[in-house]
């Protein structure tokens, strides 16, 4: 396929029913948005040649047009919604950074943002306005009609990255004495129903949980069955307060696709879908990443340079602090240091090898507690293995490296200093790099921002002490 791309094309290619070239068209080979792309369509945005910039985008699947979104120049891209009007999916706005998403919704008008809301389902239109200051979100849900402003309120009040945030009100509930002919001419014959759902759902006159009865068992039921018959009252179902985090992983041992949201008086208030789970993994694969490197969870590649800098600053010197600590070590041994140059040279090998086989100690270990995998009653053997580990592979690098530095400095008993030394920072970095995250878990801190110092500082110190005290015992170094 040609690599320049022009936008009419690409509009007479979007605008043949049933075309799938939409998102050939604006990608390259590898996925990326093609540059010519962008250009053609940054050209009709300057021109305001609206029916062309409506033809495009109207085609395009909510997390294409977030793409596209998020490659133009953040002027073009206000004027992009402004031009389209009502032909913009406003739920492609989820789909971009958070500061990209803001700065767009800032520049908006409150009526223009209303007006797109009021065509998302309410768990988009939440975390649309969620990252909005209140006094924005105010302005914008002013506009609304007061149904449609008093749900969205409603989902705004529970917590952040709980499930009733998550939820989407939208769902199909109707009274358990119906029939299964019923519930289907229900379905039919009702136009506002959600635009996707998997399940109905019984509840009583006052919209108390009853049960659920899924698709494919009402399908296959006779139409004068009634749906009492049908109801799994045992259907696993969150609360508007459980964490999102455990809600996925009940999604994922479950198999589930949708999950009803009841709130503390077993009343049905929301659904859960398959889809917003996908995005709360996501979500929190992202934050454990950044976490496990000191960044701050809601730092985007958006960012401007002093909101990154200031975010990233904390701990940078928090670990400045920590290598203060293990360089006093080094203090200690200031003698031996300047009697053997070879001790300063290898010293550093030592507490690298240990700090890098801590990290994947404690990438694992991290990983285990976020999934619920090591708890109180696997902790001991999952313990006593990673020591293990740590002593086997101590024992192979002691090895290694023990020959290389006697090579290196010509030093017969150097081998046997830093083979012992390796040893001991291999197995001291496997221990505190399960330890230690265990250790915040049971104090409630999350074990992937404040680890990395911790295991780094362990490894450091008990690198440089180990290699430098047996030094001194086998040299004999004053």
């Amino acid at each position: 396929m040609a690599e320049n791309i022009d936008v009419a094309q690409a509009a007479e290619a979007l605008s043949a029913p049933g075309s799938v070239l939409n998102h050939l068209l604006m990608r390259d080979e590898e996925g990326r948005v093609r540059h010519e792309f962008v250009e053609e369509l940054t050209r009709a945005i300057h021109a305001a040649d609206r029916p062309l910039l409506c033809e495009v985008v109207a085609e395009l699947h909510e997390a294409d047009l977030g793409d596209l979104i998020a490659a133009l120049e953040p002027e073009d891209r206000v004027t992009l919604v402004e031009i389209t009007g009502t032909d913009f999916d406003f739920s492609a706005l989820n789909e971009v950074d958070d500061a990209v998403r803001e700065e767009i919704l800032e520049e908006l008008e409150p009526e223009t943002v209303a007006e797109g809301v009021r065509e998302l389902e309410s768990d988009d239109a939440v975390q649309l306005l969620q990252g909005l200051d209140e006094e924005d979100q105010e302005e914008i849900l002013e506009k609304l009609p007061p149904p449609e402003r008093v749900a969205i309120e409603r989902v705004l009040l529970y917590p952040e990255n709980s499930a009733g945030r998550r939820m989407q009100t939208e769902f199909i509930a109707v009274p358990p004495d119906w029939t299964v002919g019923q519930a289907i001419d229900y379905m039919r014959d009702t136009p506002d129903l959600p635009d996707r759902f998997y399940e109905i759902y019984a509840v009583d006159s006052e919209q108390h949980w009853q049960g659920a009865v899924s698709l494919d068992t009402l399908l296959r039921a006779r139409r004068p069955v009634p749906l009492v018959d049908l109801i799994e009252e045992d259907r696993r179902r969150v609360s508007v307060l459980d964490d999102q985090e455990e809600v996925a992983r009940m999604f994922g041992k479950y198999n589930l696709v949708a999950a009803p949201v009841v709130d503390t008086t077993n009343r049905l208030v929301g659904v859960i879908t398959i889809d917003d789970v996908v995005d709360v993994i996501e979500e929190e694969a992202d934050e454990d990443l950044k976490a496990l490197g000191g960044v701050t969870s809601d730092e985007e590649l958006s960012d401007n340079v002093w909101t990154i800098a200031r975010g990233r600053f904390n701990w940078l010197l928090v670990n400045l602090a920590t290598a203060f600590l293990a360089s006093s070590v080094l203090g200690l041994f200031e003698g031996q240091l300047e009697k053997m140059v070879a001790l300063a040279v290898l010293a550093p090998i030592v507490a690298s090898q240990g700090g890098n086989a801590a990290t994947q100690t404690m990438t694992v270990a991290v990983r285990a507690l976020a999934t619920r995998e090591l708890g109180s009653n696997n902790a001991f053997r999952v313990v006593m293995r990673e020591a293990m580990v740590g002593f086997v592979n101590g024992l192979a690098f002691a090895i290694i490296t023990g020959v290389a530095a006697v090579a290196w400095f010509k030093i017969p008993g150097l081998g046997v200093v830093i083979g012992l030394a390796i040893i001991c920072n291999l197995v001291a970095g496997a221990l505190g790099g399960i330890l230690i995250p265990m250790v915040l878990e049971r104090v409630r801190a999350d074990p992937a921002v404040a680890s990395g110092t911790f295991v780094t500082t362990i490894t450091d110190v008990v690198g440089f002490f180990s290699f430098l005290g047996i030094a001194t015992l086998w040299f004999g170094l004053k």
